[in-house]
């Protein structure tokens, strides 16, 4: 937490964080509705006045609670993609990035992005909003998945075996709202893996 001795924009810049990361926090834990600027303010251990001076509208809370989002999830994603880089080539490798795209889909950010996306779709100045932050997501998501899996996406089948992956990890992920879905989302990322693999390096 900032002190008094901290630089006053460095107290801003770290106040802002928290009201963020609370938002986040709030979205994937108690859902849209409890998201409010000040049970966010409260969680933040920030004054409802402070909260506003930041963001003074809830639609400014949220809208920059995406971006952050959007921004952590491609650190999380890159992160991931380092420690994959660092599996030998072969089968074990497609499972590594496999896994890691599913595993990226059942996080609170994933969950708190779902609450966004699910009220989006009766509000149309909402989704016009996130549209462009998740077109973006998904093609730099894309682009990810085939560097890690070191295919060629200019191939159709390549192309869409890597898009199947990433929907099909964003489903996983939806069976895990309600219940700990781990152990069977286990057996379907091998499975899965092992016949991505076979179909990526099969003679076109």
């Amino acid at each position: 937490m900032a002190t008094p001795h901290e630089p006053k924009q460095d107290r801003s810049r770290a106040t802002r964080q928290r009201l963020l990361e609370a938002t986040i926090d709030c979205l994937a834990e108690t859902g849209w509705a409890a998201a409010t600027v000040a049970v966010v303010a409260e969680r933040a251990g920030v004054s409802r006045g402070a909260a506003q001076h930041h963001f003074p509208t809830r639609e400014d809370l949220i809208t920059a609670a995406l971006e952050y989002m959007f921004d952590t999830r491609m650190d999380q994603a890159k992160a991931d993609a380092l420690a994959t880089s660092e599996v030998a080539e072969g089968s074990a490798r497609t499972e590594a990035v496999v896994a890691g795209l599913v595993e990226s889909y059942t996080s609170p950010l994933f969950k708190a992005a779902l609450q966004v996306w699910t009220h989006a779709a009766a509000d149309q100045a909402l989704r016009e909003r996130i549209m462009p932050l998740e077109a973006r997501f998904g093609r730099i998501s894309h682009r990810m998945a085939v560097d890690a899996l070191g295919v060629d996406d200019s191939d159709p089948v390549a192309h869409h075996l890597v898009q199947a992956t990433l929907d099909m990890a964003r489903g996983l992920g939806l069976a895990d709202v309600l219940t700990d879905d781990s152990l069977r989302r286990k057996d379907i990322v091998q499975q899965w893996a092992a016949t991505l693999h076979t179909a990526l390096h099969a003679p076109r």
